[in-house]
């Protein structure tokens, strides 16, 4: 009898020892369950409605001294809490967002805890180290599994920059620029890495989206197809030597790299671990997850950070027409340009690539047809801030000198380009980076790298990132890139991550049928309310008008609702969306409400609802297709008049177009 009692006893301890090891976390809502096991390794799956959405997926770490972390985890602690409330965000899509969260935080190792979050529109994950000695993270075992092999895939491969790719190694030097391949995810080629955010459909009506955000100093996220139903997790390793090189001599290339991922000195967290999980697309649009997740301002006065929009020089080719001299990089150009920016209340004035000389990485070295400090006291005196662009090495070589030289003659940031990479190297350069600029108070536009992951937030005078298949491919791209459905995919993907440099504004406009690359005069897909609406459907703080002050003085209607238009939002919403279909999003600044709205290549009629605006008659001004847009891109049509806001806005949108309003 007592034999017995004490096997009957021990099998209880057992039962009860393995089932504290599972526990369940659920949204805010409860629509969203995490249901999290710890017992031979950290597992996690993710349900909506109580339909699964991620099968029980893989989480850990492997240190070089052979520690696994997340595999017979000992989980000496376990601790439950929440958040709910209001941060201010800054140079955002809108003025404050919620924060509102469940959170289960384990302690699975010495010095080791993993964390998990439960927002209504997704979950997340990160590992934190809590030690004082450094540590050496040979790799991360980030492994998302799909029920079923049935998953459709929205996935941005690595653009390949030669013919051999059958390397990883070869594909971790790209710009993280590329169109989305539609497919089952159990087609995907297993040999190509893919960019984050990318979005899954494992069930009808439910997308995934992944991503990243908090990556500080940590090498980027990639993920590759791992089986039919699988992905993996693929980091680039730490560098060991690099040389100087690619683009003109501006970039650095990695000759070989350590059998590691990356070295951390003390006690801190890894990037969170994103997936954004909804049943409705215009939720998963509005998704503010990697900005919530991501380290508060590390800029204790941001005041002097203005964000605003740049007249551009690069994509129009410096062309000016109806002047008597030559145009190009010198002074005279760059006085147009600050003339037109004046003249319409644009902010800033970019000198892109040509003002430093080339092959010298050195920016000090400035060519002779420019006086930097004339152009900048000529921008002062009218009001138009000047910003440089410079190559990674060369900013990177010589980065508190080149701040402290041009913050001294009134320059107001930099844009930096051709990083391509994302080690953790390079990551590390993109903090130093924002926290050297923002010491001298310059802005930031992160060009020629990865998604933000929420260095947007941690320093806010970072206001843009490049990391998308932007309008400045349309200068050699072929009629068979498709920028249309592209434009219609990418704020369900690439923008839930942050803002995009994507630099819209084209004046000339090509219906299908129409485009064609032109380097020196170069022009958009789709319609001209297209790009008026983009300025409202894209987030972009740091806003590029692409094309030549020229054709912005020749179409004064085009050009004055651009140059009105604020580049950051008290308030956000989207009103209607399908990704790959359309979108309809509208902002609020001040008392003035935007809207635009876009359509892929088939024609459209839809209907606004505009009970948000609040009151029954209002003021707009309204950019539609004109008649004949299916033929000429550039034909539409404004009207002013006062709308009655209680019955819906009913419109028609040509193939590749699009439409814009203001609301008083």
């Amino acid at each position: 009898m007592n034999k017995l009692f004490t096997i009957t006893m021990l099998l209880c301890s057992i039962l009860a020892s393995a089932a504290t090891n599972n526990f369940n976390l659920k949204s805010p809502d409860g629509k969203l369950s995490v249901d999290i096991s710890t017992n031979q390794s950290v597992t996690y799956t993710v349900s909506l409605d109580g339909k699964t959405v991620i099968a029980p997926s893989i989480a850990s770490l492997q240190l070089v001294d052979g520690t696994e972390i997340g595999v017979n985890p000992r989980v000496s602690g376990v601790k439950r809490s929440s958040g709910d409330t209001m941060i201010d965000s800054p140079f955002y899509r809108a003025a404050q967002i919620r924060d509102n969260y469940n959170q289960l935080t384990f302690n699975i190792a010495k010095n080791w805890a993993i964390e998990f979050r439960a927002y209504n529109d997704g979950v997340a994950y990160r590992f934190v180290y809590a030690g004082k000695t450094p540590q050496t993270i040979k790799n991360e075992t980030y492994k998302v599994n799909f029920p079923g092999d049935e998953t459709f895939a929205n996935v941005p491969y690595v653009r390949p920059r030669s013919k051999s790719t059958d390397t990883f190694e070869t594909q971790f030097f790209n710009s993280f620029e590329n169109i989305y391949t539609t497919k089952p995810l159990k087609e995907l080629d297993r040999s190509r890495l893919i960019f984050l955010p990318a979005v899954f459909e494992p069930t009808d009506g439910v997308k995934v989206t992944l991503t990243e955000t908090g990556l500080l100093n940590y090498p980027g996220l990639f993920i590759n197809a791992d089986g039919d139903n699988s992905l993996q997790g693929v980091f680039a390793p730490l560098p060991q030597s690099v040389e100087q090189g690619g683009h003109h001599q501006l970039q650095l290339i990695v000759k070989n790299r350590h059998d590691y991922i990356a070295q951390i000195d003390g006690a801190r967290p890894l990037p969170w671990r994103v997936a954004i999980v909804t049943d409705n697309d215009a939720d998963l649009a509005m998704s503010n997850l990697t900005y919530l997740l991501a380290e508060p301002s590390r800029v204790a006065d941001i005041s002097w950070i203005k964000p605003g929009k740049v007249a551009w020089d690069w994509w129009n080719n410096w062309n000016l027409d109806g002047v008597d001299f030559k145009t190009g990089v010198n002074n005279d150009t760059y006085k147009a340009y600050i003339d037109f920016a004046s003249d319409y209340g644009i902010e800033y004035v970019i000198l892109d690539e040509g003002w430093a000389v080339n092959n010298k990485a050195d920016l000090m070295q400035v060519v002779p047809e420019i006086d930097l400090q004339m152009l900048v006291d000529y921008g002062k005196k009218k009001n138009v801030g000047i910003i440089l662009w410079a190559g990674y090495y060369a900013f990177d070589r010589d980065m508190e000198n080149v701040c402290r030289h041009y913050a001294d003659m009134g320059v107001k940031g930099f844009k930096v380009d051709f990083m391509d990479r994302d080690d953790q190297i390079v990551t590390d350069f993109n903090c130093r980076a924002a926290e050297t600029a923002a010491r001298y108070n310059l802005i930031l536009d992160l060009h020629g790298t990865s998604k933000p992951a929420g260095l947007n937030r941690t320093y806010p005078n970072v206001l843009n990132f490049e990391g998308v298949n932007g309008l400045e491919q349309m200068k050699w791209s072929r009629d068979t890139l498709d920028q249309v459905l592209y434009d219609v995919m990418i704020p369900f993907a690439r923008q839930v991550a942050g803002p995009m440099d994507y630099t819209q504004g084209a004046m000339r406009n090509a219906s299908k049928g129409n485009y064609y690359p032109c380097n020196s005069e170069p022009m958009s897909q789709g319609t001209r309310c297209r790009q008026l609406a983009l300025y409202v459907i894209f987030d972009s703080p740091f806003n590029m008008l692409c094309d030549t002050p020229s054709a912005y003085r020749r179409e004064p209607e085009s050009t004055e609702f651009i140059a009105e238009i604020p580049t950051v939002w008290d308030v956000t919403r989207v009103l209607d969306a399908k990704m790959g279909e359309y979108i309809v999003t509208a902002r609020r600044s001040g008392n003035t409400w935007y809207i635009g709205g876009i359509t892929d290549r088939s024609a459209r009629d839809i209907e606004v609802d505009l009970s948000f605006i609040g009151k029954p008659q209002a003021e707009m001004s309204l950019f539609v297709d004109g008649a004949n847009a299916h033929r000429i891109g550039r034909d539409y049509k404004k009207t002013v008049s006062n709308v009655d806001t209680t019955k819906p806005l009913k419109l028609h949108l040509a193939p590749g177009g699009g439409f814009a309003a203001k609301v008083k």
